[in-house]
């Protein structure tokens, strides 16, 4: 993997909230560094597979820094930091944003003879919202061969239980 050339990695760090699961994750200038985790190749080649294809809806893996730390490109925009309702038209919008996600990864090699990858965690907490409307997803942490169903059951169960 490359290293990500430039400043001293803890250099002008700003710790980004939120995360849940994950801790140790920062923003530095336009970037996002965080811990690997045991899904990081997986990450890494979903990311690159969606960079190929054209999705705009999911940040950019960059490869490791020099403490060994997957970075991505950030992406402009809030993240909500607990569940909130969501509008009819946000909900439409991450619909539409997911549709894109799984016609990206359909009859890729990363699906493991699924019918796509799925995010897995499509909630709010996971979305970057510009302008009040959905336009990315971060955390692919759980992304995983599956069914579309499988997000689309995960996003009515998280609109639903607002």
């Amino acid at each position: 993997m490359a290293k990500i050339p430039g400043k001293t990695v803890r250099d002008a760090e700003v710790p980004l909230g939120g995360g849940r699961i994950t801790f140790g994750v920062v923003r530095i200038a336009d970037t996002v560094r965080r811990p690997t985790t045991a899904s990081s190749a997986f990450v890494a080649d979903l990311l690159r597979h969606l960079q190929h294809h054209q999705f705009a809806g999911a940040p950019r893996y960059l490869g490791l820094d020099d403490v060994g730390r997957d970075t991505f490109s950030y992406l402009p925009g809030r993240v909500p930091a607990k569940f909130q309702r969501w509008t009819d038209i946000q909900v439409a919008s991450v619909g539409a944003l997911l549709r894109s996600l799984h016609d990206a990864t359909r009859d890729s090699n990363l699906t493991a003879g699924r019918p796509v990858v799925c995010h897995h965690d499509p909630g709010p907490n996971n979305t970057v919202f510009r302008d009040a409307r959905p336009v990315a997803f971060i955390d692919f942490d759980y992304a995983a061969p599956g069914d579309p169903l499988e997000d689309l059951g995960y996003g009515l169960d998280v609109v639903c239980l607002l």
